[in-house]
């Protein structure tokens, strides 16, 4: 004769069901798509770490939870980056090229996971890439801005990390494109790219020197630099359209980057499976994400003071980048300080 089973006592069928809850809970989880990032300073700071943030907040329209960790110092990278792998995160990502060296000795361990370093410079197969927008086209395209609106023929320009990748991509496409268009270039760099009134300094000493156009690749230090060319009563170009309104009748226009765009894309792609081992670079030649546009304000590409033989000029060259007939590689050399 069958015996039936003895029915468990209410305080293990609780058990049971707040096991069962649990386990239900940890799988919901680990299947949510999630972005984490971590960022060097105060996700506050209004400048380069409040960008890493909106960043990872431009993820969320595209299905991800998000979370992130600021202040984290260089000896607390690699943990920091495996807590948010093992708890299941689909991209990790770093707020600076500081982050891909700590980024390749983590990730063979998580090999589902996708680590990015922003405006980092490099990748490593299969899954540690770098995402940044070409700074070069955009800097060659502010040269040649700046050698046809100069009167002295002197344009120059204030920058922040000399040597990093990006920051010798752009002042180095500075001055090729406005040396090719005539324009002798001086650049100076300042020690710290929040300082705005360091920057003003640096702009005010080459205004001084017959620059009739300044231009730079700075953070909150940006502002100090159009208020110099506000003073002085000479040309610039932003970062922002903040800019366009210190100096409305002075900047001529503003490089805006599209960071949304850059990671939206590629967290699209991670979400389909794919993983990226590289340095993906956003320009003219990957439309429609180009990573970054002029604008001098919304729905306007430059100051209206530009002639319109000088707006053809850009746009064929931004033409001539989407093709790939016009390359720009600066050098070291190319971005070096001073004249």
């Amino acid at each position: 004769m069958h015996k039936s089973s003895p029915l468990p006592s209410s305080r293990a069928s609780a058990a049971m069901l707040s096991a069962c809850a649990f386990l239900l809970a940890a799988s919901a989880a680990w299947a949510e798509d999630k972005a984490a990032i971590l960022l060097p300073g105060s996700a506050n700071d209004q400048s380069w770490n409040a960008l890493g943030y909106s960043i990872l907040k431009s993820l969320e329209p595209h299905g991800f939870k998000t979370a992130y960790s600021e202040n984290v110092s260089d000896a607390d990278e690699g943990e920091a980056l495996r807590d948010y792998a093992s708890q299941g995160y689909e991209i990790v990502m770093g707020h600076s090229g500081r982050f891909v060296s700590a980024m390749e000795q983590v990730a063979p361990d998580f090999p589902k996971t996708q680590f990015i370093a922003v405006s980092g410079n490099e990748g490593k197969a299969p899954n540690v890439m770098s995402i940044d927008w070409n700074n070069a086209q955009f800097g060659c395209q502010l040269g040649l801005l700046a050698a046809r609106m100069s009167k002295t023929h002197k344009v120059a320009g204030v920058y922040g990390l000399q040597g990093v990748p990006n920051i010798t991509a752009q002042a180095g496409g500075f001055r090729i494109c406005a040396t090719k268009a005539g324009a002798q270039v001086a650049i100076l760099y300042i020690k710290d790219m929040e300082d705005a009134a360091e920057a003003k300094e640096a702009a005010l000493s080459l205004i001084g020197q017959g620059a009739d156009f300044v231009t730079g690749k700075l953070n909150a230090a940006e502002a100090g630099l159009v208020q110099a060319a506000k003073e002085k009563h000479v040309y610039a170009t932003g970062r922002g359209f903040d800019q366009t309104k210190i100096a409305p009748d002075l900047v001529l226009t503003n490089i805006i980057e599209d960071w949304p765009g850059m990671f939206g894309s590629t967290a699209d792609q991670v979400k389909a499976g794919k993983l990226f081992g590289t340095f993906v670079q956003y320009g003219y030649d990957t439309a429609p994400v180009t990573g970054a546009s002029l604008q001098y304000a919304e729905g306007k590409a430059f100051n209206p003071i530009v002639p319109a033989a000088v707006v053809k000029e850009l746009d064929d060259m931004a033409a001539q980048f989407k093709s790939g007939a016009l390359k720009v590689v600066p050098t070291d050399n190319d971005a070096r300080s001073g004249g």
